[in-house]
């Protein structure tokens, strides 16, 4: 049995990124960029209008005021994605439209709420200073800057900021292929009538759900009976099919736990098995060197409890498949928080207590642990927002004492 740092390791230490590929706006959500963002022109392209209003001349509103405001002959209109050149003269004004161009000649533009059209005619309430309302060719960057780096991901401003630079496309870390296989012969589909001894599959739907969260889109379901062949066909199944495998239940020491000897007499190679935290602690990892492929398959059997299997994949598949993807962002990061009601556990374990967060009269983040804290009581994790690490070298922790949380942020860090 090893610790939940070195576990991490080891899994984090197994793990390459995925090729490379060139995908489509519409296909690049929850991405990781591989290669730098640049610019293929100044951002914004050319001088335009923050705002409704009027272009001018600054001296010519130089002693403007509501009572004597200043008289300028309007010239015309400019809308926005309109190709009309004008050229101020002193006692000239032009209407603009937000986004439109701002010819080189106006030095400001006021806004409408300070002006009145008066046939032909505009009259004009507020001074003005130079730059006034106009957004400056290259204000945001420059052409040939690298407006974003390699390895951020793709959010829906992300796809905005590539659309507006014109790329229909770009180049990503492709999403890992994914393969669920659930075990035992008690389970049953939602929908249909239970019987006795039966309980519904919600295992393969809560993983379904979190890869989705990811990002990630592609992914088959495979379930095996309890049976040592019945479990070899599933992991055959998935293993030919998917980069990454995640298994639920079977993994512990019953007569019916038949994946860690199934995937052993398969060629897997043993990573590690059980980890000293609660819930979860029969988890097993696992490669597989396949033949003519770099990337090695990765296997997690995870316990089949309906909270240990959330936690665990939130603990450590969900770190390996980001990284698959291309993340290179520090991972498992740890928040302050001040206890709000004491704990204790047996020592030699790391558990990992389900609570929901606050902030306190002083702005201080606070957690609270969530009723029903056993690992088949799934009601607690649905209100949970992070989980409590209390550490293993401790049997107590009290409350408004300063412990650690991580988020549980199902479709990020």
């Amino acid at each position: 049995m090893i610790s939940y740092d070195e576990a991490r390791r080891l899994i984090l230490q197994e793990v390459t990124p995925l090729p490379q590929a060139r995908l489509r706006l519409d296909e690049l959500l929850g991405s990781f960029l591989s290669q730098p963002v640049t610019a293929k022109f100044a951002m914004p392209r050319f001088d335009n209008s923050a705002v409704d209003g009027y272009a001018v001349l600054c001296a010519d509103v130089q002693n403007a005021s509501s009572g004597e405001p200043a008289k300028l002959k309007l010239l015309g209109e400019i809308a926005a994605g309109s190709a009309d050149e004008f050229k101020l003269e002193p006692g000239t004004a032009i209407k603009v439209l937000t986004g439109a161009r701002v010819p080189p000649s106006v030095e400001a533009v006021v806004m409408k709420e300070y002006c009145e059209e008066h046939y032909g005619f505009l009259h004009v309430s507020k001074t003005a200073n130079p730059g006034d309302n106009i957004r400056r060719a290259g204000d945001e960057f420059k052409t040939g800057e690298h407006v974003l780096p390699a390895g951020v991901r793709v959010n829906p401003a992300v796809i905005g900021l590539l659309a507006t630079l014109g790329y229909a496309s770009f180049t990503a870390h492709t999403k890992p292929r994914v393969a669920i296989v659930t075990t035992g012969d008690e389970l049953i589909q939602p929908g249909h009538q239970l019987r006795d001894g039966q309980i519904y599959d919600s295992n393969s739907y809560a993983l379904q759900a979190a890869l989705s969260s990811l990002g990630i889109d592609e992914w088959v379901v495979q379930h095996a009976r309890d049976t040592m062949k019945s479990t070899k066909q599933a992991f055959s199944f998935a293993i030919d099919q998917a980069d990454i495998i995640i298994s639920s239940g079977g993994v512990s020491v019953g007569d019916y736990d038949y994946v860690k000897p199934t995937l052993e007499e398969m060629g897997v190679e043993t990573v590690f098995w059980r980890i000293a935290i609660k819930p979860g602690k029969p988890v097993y990892f696992g490669t597989l060197q396949q033949p003519r492929r770099k990337q090695k398959k990765l296997i997690f059997g995870l316990p089949g409890n309906p909270v240990s299997i959330l936690v665990t994949f939130n603990e450590f598949v969900k770190p390996a498949l980001l990284k698959m993807m291309g993340d290179t962002r520090q991972q498992g990061l740890l928040l302050p928080a001040i206890l709000q009601k004491s704990l204790r556990k047996p020592l030699g374990r790391l558990d990992l207590v389900r609570g929901t967060l606050s902030l306190n009269d002083q702005g201080q983040l606070q957690v609270m642990p969530t009723m029903g804290q056993d690992s088949h009581m799934i009601s607690g994790l649905c209100l949970a927002e992070c989980l409590i690490h209390f550490p293993d070298q401790s049997d107590s922790l009290l409350e408004g004492s300063t412990v650690a949380v991580h988020m549980l942020n199902w479709n990020d860090h």
